[in-house]
C-alpha cells in the first residue's frame, strides 16, 4: 500500500478498459475513436480550468477486453505545472465514473492531497513557488465546484456513454491511475452497463435565467393578434423575443402605447439555454413575462401589472420587516 502512495505526484498515465461479453480484444475502430474523441475532451477541459498546458500521448493496447493508456505531460518544466497535471489526472479518473449530479468522491481529495505532500516532500521549493503551491491549493476547491457544474464535461460523458450503451459488446468500462512503469496508483473504478443510464443527459436544457428590469429596446412590435416574435435590443444585440404579457400587448394593438425610434420597456426576461453537441452552452428562446414599464421621452410609465407586481413586493418586503 505504501508503495501505491509514493508516487502519486509522477503517476500521470490513464489506463480506460472497455470489457467486452466474448473473449476478443478488438472493438469498432468508429465507436472507440468517438468515445475517446470525448474522453480526451474532458480531460482537455479540466486542463484547461487549471490553466495547465499539457500533451496527451496514447500507448500500445492492451489485453483483457481493450485497454488503453493515455500519458497526460506538461509543456512547461515548472513545479506546479507537474502538480496540475497529476490533479488533471485524478479528476479525469474521477469526473469519467461520477454519474451526473453527483459530486466528485473523497478518494479525489486523498490523491490530490497526497500529490501536494508529494511535492512538499521531494522539492525544495522557492518562496515565490510556495505562494503557487499555496494558491493552487486554494483553488482546487473552487475549481472541483466549477468542474462538476461544468456543460462541456456533463455533455462530453453523456455522450461517452450514450455510445457505448448502444454499443452491444461493451459489459462495463473501467479506468484507474498509473505510474511511468504501468503500476497502479488508485484503484480501478468500474461502471457497468447498466449503470450507464446514471451518466447520459436525458435533455440539452438548462435551466432557464430570469433577468428582472432588464432593459430591452424595441425595433418592431407585433400590432396584430397572434404568437408572432418581436425584436428588440437586449446587451447590444438584436434578439427576438417572445411577449408573453398579454396586457402588454392589448396595450400595444389597441394603440394605447406607441412605439418611437428608441422606445425600451423594462421588464422581467426569461432567458433558455441549452447546450449544443460539445456542451457550450447557447441560448435558446428570449421572453418577456412582464412588463414593468415602458418609456415616453425617457420617462418611465409604470404599467398596470407592474404596479401591482411592485406593490406585492413591497407589501412582502415590509411584513419580512416586521420579524428582524
Amino acid at each position: 500500500m505504501e508503495q501505491q502512495t509514493t508516487t502519486v505526484l509522477n503517476a500521470n498515465a490513464l489506463e480506460l478498459h472497455y470489457w467486452f461479453n466474448d473473449n476478443s480484444h478488438t472493438m469498432n475502430a468508429f465507436v472507440q475513436n468517438k468515445c475517446e474523441l470525448e474522453f480526451l475532451g474532458i480531460i482537455n477541459e479540466i486542463a484547461t480550468t487549471f490553466g495547465a498546458e499539457i500533451i496527451i500521448e496514447t500507448e500500445p493496447f492492451g489485453d483483457g477486453g481493450l485497454i488503453r493508456w493515455f500519458r497526460i505531460k506538461t509543456k512547461l518544466n515548472e513545479k506546479s505545472s507537474v502538480l496540475k497535471v497529476a490533479i488533471v489526472t485524478a479528476l479525469a479518473t474521477t469526473i469519467l465514473v461520477t454519474p451526473l449530479n453527483t459530486v466528485v468522491t473523497k478518494a479525489t481529495e486523498k490523491l490530490i492531497e497526497k500529490a501536494f505532500e508529494d511535492e512538499e516532500k521531494t522539492n525544495r521549493a522557492t518562496e515565490k513557488e510556495k505562494l503557487e503551491l499555496e494558491e493552487l491549493k486554494l483553488n482546487v476547491e473552487l475549481k472541483r465546484q466549477l468542474l462538476h457544474k461544468n456543460t462541456v464535461i456533463s455533455k462530453k460523458k453523456s455522450n461517452f456513454y450514450e455510445i457505448l450503451d448502444r454499443y452491444p459488446k461493451v459489459t462495463q468500462v473501467s479506468i484507474a491511475i498509473q505510474d511511468k512503469d504501468k503500476k497502479r496508483v488508485s484503484e480501478e473504478n468500474f461502471v457497468r452497463k447498466e449503470n450507464f443510464k446514471e451518466f447520459i443527459l436525458v435533455t440539452d436544457k438548462l435551466e432557464p435565467d430570469y433577468i428582472d428590469n432588464a432593459i430591452i429596446e424595441i425595433i418592431s412590435p407585433v400590432l396584430k393578434k397572434g404568437d408572432y416574435k418581436w425584436r428588440g435590443i437586449y446587451n447590444g444585440e438584436t434578439v427576438s423575443f417572445t411577449m408573453k404579457s398579454n396586457e402588454f400587448k392589448t396595450l400595444v394593438q389597441t394603440g394605447k402605447i406607441e412605439f418611437k425610434n428608441g422606445s425600451s420597456i423594462n421588464c422581467l426576461l426569461k432567458i433558455d439555454k441549452k447546450m449544443n453537441n460539445e456542451g457550450i452552452e447557447q441560448i435558446s428562446n428570449y421572453t418577456i413575462k412582464r412588463v414593468n414599464n415602458y418609456f415616453e421621452n425617457d420617462k418611465p410609465i409604470e404599467t398596470p401589472e407592474g404596479k401591482n407586481y411592485r406593490q406585492k413586493r413591497e407589501a412582502d418586503e415590509s411584513q419580512y420587516g416586521m420579524f428582524d
